[in-house]
């Protein structure tokens, strides 16, 4: 069955320990999306230069974030890998992609899938972030995996289309005004398949320039977009700014 591509606004790591209205979401997910054979995970977390993903058969988990209860380091989700999904990814984008078994799976994954795959029975691949790579190529690596679609693969992408830790306001329920400009203006052009407008997000005008000051976040969806078709259906979840400059929206396609 071919499975559809996810991007996931991962948010704060307490969401991986917490029970609320997204966590509740990716359960859901979990247990009505067609059950993949693999997953391949982009995550916003391992953004290096290079495009590089892991073989390893047992990817360590990295608990990428401080200054948290303990409870969220003590949280385990040993997933296993699949070196041949690292090789069909290695065929596939050939050289552009090397083996590094240096990271693993960091929280932009595991805060995700503990939720939808509870027993980290699935195999999970990551596949790095190319800092040093324009929008359009982040596009175009999507569109190259996307065939993994028809083989059972479960693409992941997790970020935060706003993301702007700089201007984080801990008190505030909501998004500051030009948060939610951007993210509605990201929705409408995803759901109008104007796909070059979400690669070129600067066009919207000033809300982009307050909407993450590196891309690190953002970029995940363009894989996502990438390896989307379409005639794909589009569901919108989790829809919401919070803590004035993050987005939790995230995107199915399929």
């Amino acid at each position: 069955m071919k499975m559809p591509v996810l991007f996931v606004g991962h948010g704060s790591p307490m969401n991986a320990i917490e029970d609320n209205e997204f966590s509740q979401t990716w359960k859901s997910l979990g247990k009505n999306l067609p059950r993949p054979k693999a997953i391949l995970a982009i995550s916003a977390h391992w953004y290096v230069e290079g495009t590089k993903t892991s073989d390893q058969s047992n990817p360590r988990m990295i608990y990428d974030m401080y200054g948290f209860p303990e409870e969220l380091y003590e949280l385990k989700y040993p997933v296993i890998g699949s070196a041949d999904l690292a090789s069909q990814l290695k065929n596939t984008l050939g050289e552009r992609v090397s083996i590094d078994n240096g990271w693993g799976i960091d929280h932009g994954t595991w805060s995700v899938l503990c939720h939808m795959y509870p027993e980290a029975d699935i195999p999970v691949v990551q596949l790095s972030i190319d800092h040093q790579a324009p929008a359009s190529v982040h596009y175009e690596i999507g569109k190259a995996l996307g065939f993994l679609r028809e083989e059972g693969v479960l693409i992941m992408a997790s970020g935060n289309v706003v993301h702007n830790l700089a201007l984080i306001n801990w008190q505030m329920e909501g998004g500051y005004p030009w948060a939610h400009e951007f993210d509605i203006y990201i929705k409408n052009n995803i759901l109008e398949g104007k796909h070059d407008d979400v690669i070129h997000h600067e066009r919207v005008g000033e809300s982009a320039k307050k909407a993450f000051y590196t891309p690190d976040h953002y970029f995940p969806l363009l894989y996502a977009l990438g390896a989307s078709e379409p005639t794909d259906d589009i569901k919108v979840f989790n829809e919401k700014c919070l803590m004035g400059s993050m987005s939790m929206t995230g995107y199915q396609f399929g």
